[in-house]
């Protein structure tokens, strides 16, 4: 071997990266690419692969932020976030849930994902045992391993109304012993809920086995039937995560919060420190600003539950019939097994086919996800009548 002057050199073993990275593909991101990639062949999409709201985030915020960035001076704030923003959650948390939360206990993160990191690292040692549920989202999974924690995946099925109950946490300790809990209610992909019964007993079970229970809360404010219950009603040491994503229409800016136990406060505020440093501060007073549009985030809940009513008037008669209940977020996770034992290749051909980007199951259940497919509807009411022209047609010819 030689350089480019032509010296010999030393042979030298190769660099190996670490098998912390070694996880399974986000599918949804990777469809969310191909989609990109027709595009930029001058071809259409209708994104329906990612969990994104299709509308706007409101004027308000747009203007608060636009306010704040003529300024020129956005920095650093805390770890734990801007103190006036900590306060507002506490006050939602007040307002929303009847519930009371010290602002002193409530950490910023740079959107739910870095919640997750800081809490499970918080929480758990290497090696620790975490339950999770089957259908579930897959960066629980995927940043459990990469964490070098051990997510336990519970099966959850039709009887229970795909949710986790306490019985399954009982039996799954017994076997093994778990550390932790982390449930998502509303769920994705499903969007089904745990009902205030099925949470308490949750609760009460992971307090009486004494194992850490984390709730990911982020499509609270997007349920269709009665609002969602959080898991602080019935365990004020529960980590509640959340975020500014979905029901607020705040994807791109990247900003979440934590409600933590207090002996949980200052280990957060630590790695924070060390991680990040903070939320980006632009972002955060972009949030705290969202709070004072409730009406036109009403609004924009509405046409998803426009979007909601068409779809289950219309998948049935397309043959897509089959799908989990609809009770929260915005998806429907539809059983396609009577055409197809390969969700992946099922989407593909849809998406060239039909132009409609939609997520395969197998990044939700690694078992029987190739038989299921999910859908967001967190487009527009037009997007979502071309969407089912094109998948019309799509099984008119398949």
């Amino acid at each position: 071997m030689t350089d480019n002057q032509g010296k010999e050199k030393a042979w030298l073993p190769p660099l190996r990266g670490s098998k912390r990275g070694d996880v399974n593909p986000f599918i949804a991101m990777d469809m969310m690419s191909a989609a990109v990639e027709r595009e930029k062949s001058g071809l259409p999409v209708i994104h329906m692969e990612v969990g994104q709201p299709g509308a706007p985030v409101p004027q308000h915020v747009r203007d608060v932020a636009a306010k704040a960035l003529q300024s020129g001076k956005i920095g650093y704030t805390e770890a734990l976030g801007m103190r006036s923003l900590r306060e507002r959650i506490a006050r939602h948390y007040a307002d929303t849930y009847l519930v009371n939360v010290p602002a002193e206990r409530i950490a910023i993160t740079t959107g739910s994902s870095a919640g997750f990191i800081l809490s499970f690292l918080s929480m758990f040692d290497i090696g620790a045992r975490i339950a999770i549920s089957s259908p579930g989202y897959p960066a629980y999974r995927n940043t459990l391993t990469a964490l070098g924690l051990e997510p336990v995946t519970i099966v959850t099925d039709e009887k229970n109304n795909w949710v986790m109950t306490g019985a399954d946490i009982e039996k799954a300790h017994a076997q093994q012993p778990l550390n932790g809990v982390l449930i998502m209610s509303p769920a994705n992909p499903s969007g089904t809920m745990m009902s205030a019964t099925a949470l308490q007993d949750m609760a009460e079970t992971c307090q009486r086995l004494g194992l850490w229970l984390i709730s990911d809360e982020i499509y609270h404010g997007l349920t269709y039937e009665k609002p969602a219950v959080t898991a602080l009603t019935f365990d004020d040491q529960a980590i509640i995560v959340n975020s500014f994503s979905k029901y607020y229409c705040m994807t791109g800016w990247r900003v979440g919060w934590l409600v933590l136990p207090e002996t949980l406060v200052r280990p957060v505020e630590r790695l924070s420190q060390s991680l990040y440093i903070s939320s980006p501060q632009l972002s955060q007073i972009a949030a705290e600003a969202a709070f004072d549009c409730m009406d036109e985030l009403e609004e924009i809940k509405m046409g998803y539950t426009r979007n909601r009513a068409l779809f289950m008037k219309e998948l049935p008669a397309l043959g897509y019939g089959k799908y989990l209940p609809v009770d929260g977020a915005f998806y429907f996770y539809i059983d396609i097994g009577d055409y197809t034992n390969d969700s992946v290749d099922y989407c593909k051909r849809i998406l060239n086919e039909a132009g409609i980007a939609l997520t395969p199951g197998p990044d939700f259940d690694l078992e029987r996800g190739n038989r299921f497919m999910r859908l967001s509807f967190a487009n527009t009411y037009e997007d979502c009548e071309k969407a089912l022209d094109c998948l019309k047609r799509f099984r008119q010819h398949s």
